[in-house]
């Protein structure tokens, strides 16, 4: 199997874990760490439901790999996610020395690898993380986008105070 296939496939993970968050109320992201083509660790995004403005997928995903691995460099390792990573996770990525980031859906808004910033590539860092941006970024943004036009068009019931119209 090419890498490529094997960004596809472990993408496609990632896309399940955001499905899940969509169904919990959160935004839908999901992560996938791998290493060596295994399934290390998995997170998706919970800070409305845990209230922890750190409930991030990545985040999440990377606090349960150092406890699997019983460490907290995460070596050789690549994070799948479905949206291009914030500040905070990009950050937690360098200090655990991930190798990799494969991303999906980019964020113009806050996009720490390359969108807005780029962390991970920041030479004056002690550690700089490989990105592939773009995986199956068809799939991973449309989720995205109808999961926030579908909460715009709640907002909007719910000022008008129509809610037959939620149906």
């Amino acid at each position: 199997m090419t890498e490529q296939l094997d960004d596809n496939y472990w993408m496609q993970q990632a896309l399940i874990l955001a499905k899940e968050a969509e169904v919990a109320g959160e935004v839908p992201v999901g992560a996938v760490l791998v290493r060596d083509n295994q399934l290390i660790a998995s997170g998706r995004n919970q800070p409305i439901g845990s209230h922890d403005p750190c409930g991030h997928a990545e985040i999440l995903c990377l606090r349960q790999a150092g406890q699997i691995l019983q460490n907290y460099r995460l070596l050789n390792t690549t994070l799948y996610v479905t949206l291009e990573p914030c500040a905070m996770c990009a950050g937690a990525m360098v200090h655990s020395r991930v190798g990799r980031l494969v991303y999906g859906a980019a964020d113009p808004k806050t996009g720490a690898a390359g969108s807005v910033l780029d962390l991970l590539q920041q030479p004056l860092f002690n550690h700089q993380v490989l990105v592939t941006g773009g995986v199956l970024a068809t799939e991973c943004g449309e989720l995205l986008s109808s999961f926030f036009r579908r909460r715009r068009q709640e907002k909007k019931l719910l000022k008008s105070g129509n809610y037959d119209d939620a149906d």
